[in-house]
């Protein structure tokens, strides 16, 4: 898939449209797609007593992750303007005490991973946000989107594609995340596909874990690492030294590595 694909972001109609409902919230280069379970529609919400239907209630849901997403720009944009190297750097960086807590918790995310803060700000907003809903609303099953990483409360098994670009193993190999998994972060990092920066050629690096923001900075920083096919086992085995990944999976090219504690299934 060209990047124009990747930037109109069809990989997004493969959600199942019965499981979730979904809708997006934009706000300048921020884009989220959210999936609910229905149910979560059938009342206007916990704090939102005036809001009543189905359709009310989804606008207040985009209503108010657009808001939680301006402010959280807001934050980062003001933070940045006075410590612009946290915005540039690709090696850990340590943030100043008047540093925003949202600023720190991703530079300390990023560290681990040993590369620059911002390697966890898609992670951040999706996370954000999806606990904005979770506080406001009675959603049972959630899922937000944010340009390849997932923040995730899933109940029921769920199996996610991997969309991999040009490589033939994209959209045919599904990572079954098990069912009462609750909070979860699943984030994509390519070399080859989309805007993001990267120093790797892999087609895909997925990294799962219960933290988002360490999902969002390892899934770069292992992309990083992977040149060619050859280099996927060195990176799998790498990647077990941090006990916080749950499971990897890489594809390059027609080659795929997988380790972890999540299963794959092939899918048609």
């Amino acid at each position: 898939m060209s990047d124009s694909n990747y930037e109109i972001r069809s990989y997004r109609e493969q959600f199942n449209k019965e499981r979730f409902v979904g809708f997006t919230a934009l706000f300048r280069e921020t884009d989220l797609w959210i999936g609910i379970n229905p149910e979560a529609l059938n009342s206007a919400g916990k704090n939102f007593p005036d809001y009543t239907g189905r359709d009310s209630t989804i606008e207040k849901m985009k209503n108010l992750s657009v808001e939680k997403i301006e402010e959280l720009r807001r934050k980062l944009e003001r933070y940045i303007l006075a410590e612009p190297q946290f915005g540039k750097s690709l090696q850990p960086f340590r943030p100043s005490k008047f540093a925003p807590p949202e600023a720190a918790e991703m530079a300390a995310a990023a560290a681990k991973a040993g590369i620059g803060p911002m390697a966890s700000v898609a992670g951040l907003f999706a996370r954000e946000v999806g606990r904005t809903l979770l506080q406001n609303f009675s959603i049972q099953e959630l899922v937000i989107e944010n340009g390849g990483d997932i923040f995730a409360v899933i109940k029921k098994e769920l199996v996610l594609s991997v969309f991999a670009g040009d490589s033939p193993l994209s959209g045919k190999i599904g990572l079954v995340i098990p069912p009462a998994t609750g909070q979860i972060g699943f984030c994509t990092s390519s070399g080859t596909i989309g805007p993001s920066l990267s120093f790797g050629n892999a087609d895909a690096v997925v990294a799962v874990s219960r933290d988002v923001l360490l999902s969002d900075a390892f899934a770069t920083a292992l992309c990083n690492e992977v040149k060619t096919p050859d280099d996927m086992e060195n990176v799998l085995e790498n990647s077990k030294d941090h006990p916080e990944i749950l499971s990897v999976v890489i594809i390059c090219k027609d080659k795929i590595g997988v380790q972890g504690e999540f299963e794959i299934r092939m899918l048609k």
